[in-house]
């Protein structure tokens, strides 16, 4: 059997980490930025979009979200029925929809992909969530190369919709814990605080989900005192409560929603 040929959109960190897991499995790739991009030993550099896309099995896009319209775009002409056009820009589901609807007239299927890891860490082994008329074929090509990748359906959004869901937990986290230690340090007990924090991310748990959900619910009255009590300590060290506002809003709802 002739080896898989896949074209690469866009040879940033990302790209080119999935670029050099994809030749050292043997597969053959062609490689195309319009930006210099990085030198991937192995990777047939090609001199467009089209080029690159021609003739290839699976087309992976990892530009920045803003060009990959315009990537597709550049695609299109070289695109045909019996390939997999996977877009696997971290992007809104709306663009998502918009790039499956540049690709659809060309026969080739398109697949929405979310990579929900740390790619230029973890290459070809990111795991992926996967919807779109391409879904199928795009896992059937990659997890034999050692992706793991979950199939979510055959709707072009649905794994763009879920890793901002995600992210909303990721990026709310991240934010906790900046202003948790910022504040710490105003306190002068910066240690002390990051290791409270490593203490209960190392034991986290069903469990410790189902108290923060039910426990916010069950306790808001009391808890927004005590959220306007950290809220007014936060002010004092001059360190702007942006989450502590946050959490105070979510208890107020939560109150009046009258959760037992």
């Amino acid at each position: 059997m002739a080896p898989l040929t896949v074209a690469l959109l866009g040879l940033g960190e990302a790209g080119s980490a999935l670029a050099g897991d994809l030749v050292a499995a043997g597969v053959f790739v062609r490689g195309f930025d319009p930006a210099a991009g990085h030198d991937v030993p192995g990777v047939h550099r090609a001199a467009d979009a089209r080029a690159a896309v021609d003739g290839s099995d699976v087309v992976l896009s990892v530009t920045a979200a803003s060009a990959a319209l315009a990537a597709a775009g550049g695609a299109a002409s070289g695109l045909r029925e019996g390939q997999v056009y996977a877009d696997l820009n971290s992007s809104s589901a709306a663009l998502k929809r918009a790039v499956a609807e540049v690709v659809a007239p060309t026969g080739a299927q398109f697949a929405d992909v979310a990579l929900m890891g740390v790619v230029p860490r973890d290459g070809l082994r990111t795991p992926a969530l996967v919807s779109g008329p391409g879904a199928d074929g795009f896992a059937a090509r990659l997890r034999p190369l050692g992706m793991p990748v979950e199939v979510l359906g055959d709707e072009p959004g649905a794994a763009a919709a879920r890793k901002l869901l995600r992210s909303v937990f990721m990026k709310g986290l991240a934010a906790s814990c900046l202003e948790s230690l910022r504040a710490a340090r105003a306190a002068g007990c910066e240690d002390w605080m990051a290791e409270e924090i490593e203490a209960v991310l190392t034991a986290a748990d069903a469990a410790l989900l189902e108290r923060l959900v039910t426990g916010s619910a069950r306790h808001a009255t009391r808890r927004i005192g005590e959220v306007g009590d950290a809220r007014e300590l936060l002010a004092e060290l001059g360190v702007q409560p942006r989450v502590t506002d946050a959490a105070g809003g979510w208890l107020a709802q939560l109150q009046s929603e009258g959760n037992p």
